[in-house]
């Protein structure tokens, strides 16, 4: 999680490709370069440990839109593929925006 919300604040869409599961990567990852990523809070992670094939993260990722100030709360689920974990899909919270 907190390497995608690096890759997204720096704009390193080759990490986002390589940390989608393969089967729901889009065929373009776009970044928005207006929207600057401030912070990162991980507030619930549900398995997700060494032996897990699967775990949920949910987190607020704080963010500047051209000088509003944004909050994006969701829950992820990541996966196990060729032992990396990779980023599934996402249930949006509290009517938060997509990323």
């Amino acid at each position: 999680m907190r390497s995608r919300f690096s890759a997204f604040a720096t704009g390193d869409v080759a990490h986002l490709r390589r940390s989608w599961a393969a089967a729901a990567c889009p065929a373009e990852v776009r970044i928005d370069h207006g929207r600057r990523w401030t912070r990162l809070e991980v507030l619930d992670v549900v398995a997700g440990r060494q032996l897990d094939t699967t775990g949920i993260v949910e987190f607020r990722a704080h963010y500047d839109d051209d000088g509003v100030a944004g909050v994006l709360h969701e829950r992820s689920t990541f996966a196990r593929e060729r032992g990396r974990w990779v980023y599934v899909g996402r249930e949006p919270l509290d009517g938060s925006p997509g990323s």
